[in-house]
């Protein structure tokens, strides 16, 4: 799909191993190429299943006594203006659906069907309620359908609230409490100073919207994110490569939460995206965003200097998986910065298996794998996809780290100790010669910031 796409300022394409290609068919294409136009059906239906949610409370406001009415009479207007968000949304959606660069189709929108969706969970996912569909409502969209999976629709609906959080200025301060320690981190460890960027490798799984690949590629690091589910990659392509001015498109955000509300208004209320305009303020870095699984594009070994994971790690069945990868596929020398909780998303979905490792757990993994653990802390307040304007406001307290994959030359601390005891042996042996091998010391400069791990 990489050439269909030259035009497009930060690229986004499928992704493989180079063990993959031979063995992907024209089958496999077809099947991915369905698997696309799946999502693009599921935000086409955003509308129509929306409606329901209000329809089915206004259908019981109808039935309620004339002074029940009456007293509610705000109410109702308040109704039709959750419609009206609703509506304003979906224009949102044929923007981002209307050019389709990523994702050609050919036969339009006539014959649609709308299977089994992929059963990755996002956090934002987790928060929504479910609901049936019924086939036969009135509403004069294109598109009809017998059922919807509840679960696809949700996903659309939390790719609106995504696009909030990465892409607009109102939910700034949860980017920073989630984006700014990596970043940091990144810096303090690749000093602009001591490094050219540019050389700087950068892997952002989970990447989601983009937000935090734009970030490190801007600070002028080669970045490249990765993520597996297309309503994500559908709609950071459209942030990324098709917003041509800064805060062009209004959203409604929040307009699917019915409860915990102070104000009317507070439902309905608006943000504008994109707050920075990629397309007007191209990253210093090169950027780029490849669609696959992680487990199955990045076999590559020693390819990264560094590997970001936000909210992520808790996305496997097995999530020592995505540790040996990552561990895999950083140079010798490279570190991995992660933050997030461990909400293991596959905890509880039938018909998947989960282990659900603890925080303590972890730890002995990371240092069985390999990990040098520099820096551990938890108790990070984060909040993911949140209205701020809710009665209801949750957070994490997010686990925050920054492991190393040793140097080729690194001795952990008791095999210098062990090496210096040897020596002093030697020393003290007459007509003691020089060692045939002269062993580098680890250098105390390649680490400026505070190593909290306990020592071995």
């Amino acid at each position: 799909m990489s050439d269909m796409v030259p035009s497009l300022p930060f690229p986004m394409h499928p992704k493989m191993h180079g063990d993959q290609a031979p063995a992907f068919t024209a089958k496999e294409d077809e099947e991915e190429r369905r698997h696309i136009q799946k999502v693009q059906n599921a935000f086409q239906y955003y509308r129509r299943y929306a409606y329901l949610r209000v329809n089915k409370t206004e259908d019981y406001l109808n039935s309620l006594s004339i002074e029940d009415q009456r007293l509610l009479s705000k109410y109702r207007k308040h109704l039709n203006n959750v419609r009206r968000c609703i509506d304003g949304n979906q224009s949102v959606i044929r923007e981002i659906l209307r050019d389709r660069v990523l994702y050609p189709t050919g036969d339009g929108d006539a014959d649609i069907e709308l299977e089994e969706a992929p059963d990755h969970v996002r956090h934002g996912d987790m928060d929504q309620t479910n609901f049936l569909v019924d086939a036969h409502d009135d509403d004069d969209d294109d598109v009809i359908a017998d059922d919807v999976e509840p679960l696809k629709i949700l996903k659309a609906q939390s790719t609106l609230k995504l696009i909030a959080r990465d892409w607009s200025a109102e939910c700034a301060v949860e980017r920073e409490q989630s984006y700014k320690p990596i970043i940091d981190s990144i810096e303090e460890y690749y000093k602009p100073s001591d490094y050219a960027l540019n050389e700087i490798k950068i892997l952002v799984p989970g990447a989601g919207l983009g937000r935090l690949t734009y970030e490190l590629a801007c600070r002028g690091y080669a970045c490249e994110g990765n993520e597996f589910s297309y309503f994500m990659l559908i709609a950071s392509n459209f942030v990324l490569n098709l917003c041509d001015y800064e805060n062009k498109h209004v959203l409604y955000p929040w307009v699917h939460q019915y409860v915990n509300n102070m104000r009317r208004a507070d439902q309905v209320a608006s943000v504008r995206f994109p707050d920075v305009c990629p397309v007007r303020n191209p990253p210093k870095g090169n950027i780029e965003m490849a669609a696959g699984d992680f487990l199955e594009v990045y076999k590559t070994p020693d390819a990264y200097n560094c590997v970001a994971t936000c909210f992520f790690i808790d996305c496997a069945n097995n999530v020592i998986d995505f540790i040996r990868t990552i561990y895999k596929i950083l140079v010798p020398g490279g570190i991995w910065v992660n933050l997030g909780p461990l909400l293991y998303h596959y905890s509880d979905i039938n018909g998947q298996n989960s282990i659900e490792p603890t925080y303590e757990d972890l730890i002995i993994i990371m240092e069985s794998v390999g990990f040098d653990i520099l820096s551990s802390r938890s108790g990070i307040r984060t909040k993911y996809a949140q209205n701020p304007l809710s009665m209801k406001q949750s957070e994490y307290q997010s686990l925050f780290w920054v492991c190393r994959k040793p140097p080729n030359n690194y001795e952990q601390p008791n095999q210098r100790q062990q090496r210096q005891q040897q020596r002093e042996e030697e020393d003290q042996r007459p007509n003691n010669e020089p060692p045939d091998l002269i062993v580098n010391q680890s250098n105390e400069n390649d680490l400026d910031f505070e190593t909290e791990a306990k020592q071995t």
